[in-house]
């Protein structure tokens, strides 16, 4: 070991400026045996610097290299394993845990006192020595912890020498012996001679120090004498000391018992404050007041500030029963009473509340039934107070058609509404009663209330109609027919008595023969452009508006009123049993529109969800009531179905912007569904009637009339589309309108036989152009521009047919001359072609004077004033587009003759100016 240690300090620590002072073979516990040493080194430069350095030899070669370092101040723990036996195995604690087995229990006893003396040396007792022998763990000197760290290398190292047999020469030593070998000359060439020299040097040396021991014989026995003092001194010092110890003793004993009663007094008190504190809480929290449970038991629920009492103890109640009562408190038997007494306030609270509520629904009920005439008891009356008046006048003047307000009923019951959270908490069972009772009861007010209110709509949109043509009096009113048109508009659930049933099928009856008198699609669809057409049509949009204006916050009222009493925003709740719909009434009418499967789903989903259920079941005649007003309105004119597009798409988005998921916006959006359907059917029914249009074959045809009534349509919507949210959809229709027009426009045209073809297409697309122009819509831009292109090449086309070729004989004759010079034949040589020379352009010229052209003219004239209808007054522009092209035949002749015949001298018997004056004469005589 010594030799490696050598080795070791001289490859690896000295070039480090290190000095080794303790070494350890070991190798890692539980692993493959391989070999290392540790060692524990410090730094020959100040500060000391203390290190644990793993070193392991090489695999190439047999030197030793450095392998890993540590820090002597960052180990932590030193475990020896075990202090009593003897073993090899000790762990080192740094960051992590080392475990090492040293070659021998000796190597690691000596690498482990040398970290200890290190320790005590450098770290001042900052590693722990955890199952080491107490003889290895040895003081150092007192002379050696007396020198300052500050002083030189060879005074510090006193016991680090003693550490180890080498010792390297301090530089003091080193001069000395320098010195001595040169004083002896041979120092170096005869070593032995000098090493005799030393010794007998030192033998002098010894002998002077041996006399100077024994002449300083006195001062030793003197020393010695003190000693012996000193001795017996610290034999008297020690018994007092050992008195002072038996005294002590006693001392000890009676403050251990002190200690012992101090500490069971402390529990003690512990224990007190402990069962104070107990007490307290459970006092606290679980004592309800005398005045809250005579409000409980008691209390009055008809006062306000009975109710506010109430309110106040259901909740202190509240608090009592949910208060978290700490591990043993359900055992105590003050407790069990406590929570038994409030159980049964509980219930009787709740009975009373449940039972109240009951009570005040029923008389709100009966309240607002009480004395309130329906529709048919009004009628009856109005017949009879008004003998000889017509009746659905009678009915449409004396009816005020609005629905009653509930908010004094809700503002009653929103009293109640922090004692219905509480019942909700508390008794989920009476709160689903309560919420029961509440639906069925408001269920058949809101259906009474709401089919009368579309009873007196529907009188008064019947009524718009029969009192602008007050004709219908004299129509055949057969009971079956009656019968089967009411069914029709209503439904089975929404019957009407005789009377008003009579009324809405005098109404159906007086539109249908209105409508009956002209096949054309103008008539057919009730498209009529009269003053008494419009204000049919502007009181019907008044009446569909009113109805959806007042159905709105009836509606939002009853929703908003239904989340505030019920308590249902602000946590999940399961859905009560009566948000279970009825797939059907008794009288065989849908009951909602919700089917059972997805209500079923529906009861665990949101509050909200539950709001709008129980919407359902209160309101669930309003959808079966606006789609029979709807189908009523669409009957009496099927345009009114333009007006309730616009108005029920408004106020959709206004539901859906105020919450989307609301019962309104829902019921709405259906009802919108229907309305769009009908709008289709609208647009569908004018096509058709398009396409079954007939002419008759012996009057011209002029501008059909679905063309007008297309120009008339257009109009009437684009006055009711303004700004509207569905634009798209009356966007679509237009498209299809005018395609179906241009499609049967031709379709006409080519069945045609009293006007030309060329007629009918250039008016009736004139006509079209005009209007898109005038009206300016942009989704028919396209459709625009072919209209144009269609009604200017009709014209066009009809003037060249029309116009033909008035000089007849002269067109003959150019056209061969053309034919000629086409052949390779010069103009100028054409003149001496004998059916083409100037003797028979003279003669053919000759049969054309001025008075035979007009004569043709003033014939044409006629013959195109009896085709051209006086609506679209397009005569004089075909007249004058007549003028233009026969000009244009004149100058061609005139053309030819100048190229063909030149120097010749031959004209026209006729000008251009006598031409137009021909035109501007024959326009003005007629």
């Amino acid at each position: 070991m010594t030799a490696i240690k050598h080795a070791l300090q001289r490859d690896i620590f000295t070039p480090n400026d290190e000095r080794l002072l303790g070494i350890v073979n070991v190798c890692k516990a539980g692993k493959k045996k391989k070999n290392c040493f540790l060692c524990a080194t410090v730094t020959t430069e100040r500060p000391v610097q203390v290190k644990v350095v793993k070193v392991k030899k090489s695999d190439k070669g047999d030197f030793y290299k450095r392998q890993q370092t540590w820090e002597l101040r960052d180990l932590m723990e030193v475990d020896a394993k075990d202090a009593s036996k003897e073993n090899p195995e000790f762990d080192l604690h740094f960051e992590k845990v080392y475990r090492w087995v040293a070659s021998s229990a000796a190597e690691k006893n000596s690498f482990i006192s040398c970290i200890w003396k290190l320790n005590q040396r450098y770290l001042r007792k900052k590693v722990e020595f955890v199952n080491v022998s107490s003889q290895l763990l040895e003081e150092l000197p007192k002379a050696e912890e007396s020198v300052p760290s500050g002083e030189s290398q060879s005074v510090a190292g006193g016991d680090e020498d003693a550490l180890d047999d080498y010792q390297e020469l301090s530089a003091r030593e080193e001069q000395d012996i320098e010195g001595m070998m040169e004083m002896c000359e041979y120092a170096v060439s005869n070593a032995e001679a000098f090493a005799e020299q030393l010794s007998r040097e030192l033998q002098v040396l010894d002998g002077a120090n041996i006399q100077s021991i024994m002449a300083s014989e006195k001062q030793v026995n003197i020393l010695m004498q003190l000693l012996d003092e000193a001795l017996g001194e610290v034999d008297t010092i020690e018994g007092k000391l050992s008195s002072y110890e038996e005294k002590l003793q006693s001392v000890k004993e009676q403050m251990d018992q002190i200690s012992q009663s101090n500490r069971l007094i402390q529990i003690s008190n512990t224990n007190n404050v402990k069962l104070l504190d107990e007490i307290q809480f459970l006092v606290n929290y679980m004592d309800l007041s005398k005045g809250h449970i005579r409000a409980l038991q008691e209390g009055d629920l008809t006062s306000p500030k009975g109710i506010e009492a109430c309110i106040n103890a259901s909740e202190a109640l509240s608090q009592c029963m949910n208060v978290a009562l700490r591990p043993g408190h359900d055992k105590l038997t003050a407790v069990t009473q406590q929570q038994l007494l409030f159980a049964e306030l509980r219930d009787t609270f709740a009975r009373r509340l449940t039972n109240h509520l009951n009570n005040v629904f029923v008389h709100q009920f009966n309240h607002f039934s009480h004395f309130k005439m329906t529709i048919p008891q009004f009628y009856r009356s109005s017949c009879l107070s008004l003998p000889g008046h017509d009746q659905s006048s009678t009915l449409s003047q004396h009816t005020e058609m609005s629905l009653p307000k509930h908010s004094p009923l809700h503002r009653d019951l929103l009293r109640y509404a922090k004692l219905m959270e509480w019942l909700k908490n508390t008794h989920r069972e009476k709160y689903e009663g309560l919420s029961r009772t509440y639906v069925d009861y408001m269920s058949r007010l809101y259906e009474r209330e709401i089919k009368d209110f579309f009873e007196v709509a529907k009188i008064k949109m019947a009524g718009t109609s029969k009192e602008a043509k007050g004709k219908f009096a004299t129509l055949p009113r057969k009971e079956s027919a009656l019968k089967q048109e009411t069914e029709s508009l209503h439904g089975s659930s929404g019957k009407l008595t005789g009377s008003t049933s009579s009324l809405n099928k005098l109404t159906v009856q007086g539109a249908n023969s209105r409508r009956s008198q002209s096949s054309s699609l103008l008539d057919m669809g009730n498209m009529s452009a009269s003053d008494l057409d419009v204000a049919d049509r502007t009181k019907f949009d008044k009446i569909f508006e009113q109805v959806l204006s007042e159905l709105e916050p009836l509606c939002l009222a009853e929703q908003d009123f239904i989340s505030k009493f019920f308590k249902l925003q602000q946590h999940p709740a399961v859905m009560p049993p009566l948000a279970q719909p009825e797939t059907e009434e008794a009288d065989g009418g849908t009951a909602s529109r919700i089917p059972p499967q997805a209500e079923h789903r529906q009861s665990l989903s949101s509050e909200k969800d539950l709001v709008r259920l129980m919407m359902n079941k209160i309101f669930q005649s309003i959808e079966t009531e606006l789609n029979s007003l709807i189908a009523l309105g669409d009957k009496i004119d099927s345009f009114n179905s333009l007006y309730m597009l616009v108005k029920m798409s408004h106020h959709v988005w206004t539901a859906e912007n105020v919450d989307p998921a609301s019962y309104l916006s829902t019921t709405l959006g259906n009802v919108l569904v229907t309305v769009k359907r009908n709008f289709d059917k609208c647009i569908s029914a004018q096509i058709r009637q398009m396409e079954e249009v007939k002419i008759s074959k012996k009057s011209k045809v002029g501008i059909l009339l679905f063309v007008t009534g297309f120009e008339e349509f257009a109009e009437l919507a684009e006055t009711i589309f303004r700004n509207a949210e569905r634009r798209g959809d009356l966007d679509k229709a237009y498209v299809k309108l005018i395609r179906a027009v241009f499609m049967n426009v031709e379709k006409v045209a080519n069945e045609s036989q009293k006007t030309p073809r060329d007629v009918v297409m250039m008016e009736n697309f004139h006509h079209i152009f005009s209007t898109l122009s005038r009206l300016k819509i942009s989704c028919l831009d396209a459709e625009r521009r072919e209209a144009k292109h269609k009604y200017t090449d009709h014209l066009q086309s009809y003037v060249i047919n029309s116009l033909g070729q008035p000089l007849e004989k002269l067109n003959h004759f150019f056209e061969g001359v053309e034919a000629r010079v086409a052949q390779g034949v010069r103009e100028e040589e054409v003149s001496y072609q004998l059916a083409f020379n100037k003797q028979e352009l003279r003669k053919v010229i000759k049969e054309y004077p001025g008075k035979e052209v007009k004569k043709g003219l003033d014939n044409l004239y006629k013959k195109v004033d009896k085709h051209l209808c006086d609506e679209e007054s397009l005569l004089q522009v075909v007249w004058h587009s007549m003028q233009d092209e026969f000009i244009r035949q004149y100058k061609h002749f005139e053309d030819l003759i100048g190229r063909c015949y030149p120097g010749s001298g031959i004209t026209m018997e006729f000008t251009i100016r006598d031409m137009l004056e021909y035109f501007s004469s024959i326009a003005q005589s007629h």
